[in-house]
């Protein structure tokens, strides 16, 4: 009997001349696990095939094509995979916190999964016009829109503070890894610059206020960077240095397991 071929992976990502939007990201994937890992960005995503579980906080959630629209903060960790042999379809954009502030953060962990078709449709329509890439004013005035109902969503709830009690510790580490995305540092370095707290309490800390180790953090940040730069038509080799890797084929490992595709692909993705 024939082996069952399953439809090739595919990834479309681009930088838009519009304000607020860091990226646009179009993706197929039929078999693939996102690691835990952050962004600086707002994630707003849809689906249009297949469905998908991911977790955010340590809580998990799934969803299927729908009215749906998935809405998760920046700064808070979470995964994705497949849950189907079809995979999913997905297009997400990722905005900027001058759109939506950080402060209602809390609101959304709360309730990522925002069932209105309104908004779907608005999200939709904003696709299409980036997609276009010939009327910037059309995207700005559609982005608009849905600012406006994502942000009705999010301060129509209660407000719900994010953070971990008393964490002084991990957050202050993590302002070390934000400071350091290019050089890194050592446990040791941070020790000392932390009031000399033994390492083990430091990565202890580190993983209960924020869901993983400060190394997959600092790994999560790097490749963030290195999207940037690929979309702004770095070559990877490039990219790769400029982000904190050793090498391009150090950033392609932690690349394809961030992102599904390798940063050579990527970079062309944009530019089809």
């Amino acid at each position: 009997m024939a082996a069952i071929s399953r439809p090739l992976s595919t990834v479309h990502a681009w930088k838009p001349p519009v304000p607020g939007i860091a990226e646009v990201f179009h993706a197929r994937f039929t078999d693939h696990a996102y690691p835990a890992h952050v962004h600086d960005t707002w994630t707003l995503m849809i689906l249009d095939g297949g469905r998908v579980d991911f977790g955010l906080d340590r809580e998990r959630h799934g969803v299927g094509v729908s009215d749906t629209v998935i809405l998760l903060p920046p700064g808070v960790v979470h995964d994705g995979r497949t849950v189907t042999e079809a995979g999913f379809r997905k297009r997400v954009l990722y905005l900027e916190t001058s759109l939506l502030p950080p402060s209602l953060t809390g609101a959304a962990v709360d309730a990522p999964l925002l069932l209105d078709g309104a908004l779907r449709e608005r999200v939709h329509a904003l696709h299409r016009a980036l997609g276009g890439r010939d009327d910037p004013l059309e995207a700005q005035s559609r982005l608009v829109f849905v600012q406006e109902r994502l942000r009705g969503w999010l301060e129509g709830r209660p407000e719900i503070p994010y953070g971990v009690p008393d964490a002084r510790t991990a957050i202050r580490l993590r302002e070390l890894l934000d400071a350091r995305v290019l050089g890194g540092i050592t446990l040791d370095e941070a020790s000392a610059l932390l009031g000399h707290a033994h390492p083990s309490h430091l990565i202890r800390s580190f993983r209960q206020a924020f869901g993983l180790p400060p190394h997959a953090y600092l790994t999560g940040l790097r490749v963030a960077r290195a999207r940037r730069l690929l979309l702004a038509g770095m070559r990877p080799a490039q990219a790769a240095t400029a982000s904190g890797f050793y090498d391009q084929a150090h950033l392609t490992r932690h690349f394809g397991r961030h992102v599904g595709i390798s940063p050579a692909k990527f970079a062309r993705s944009g530019r089809t």
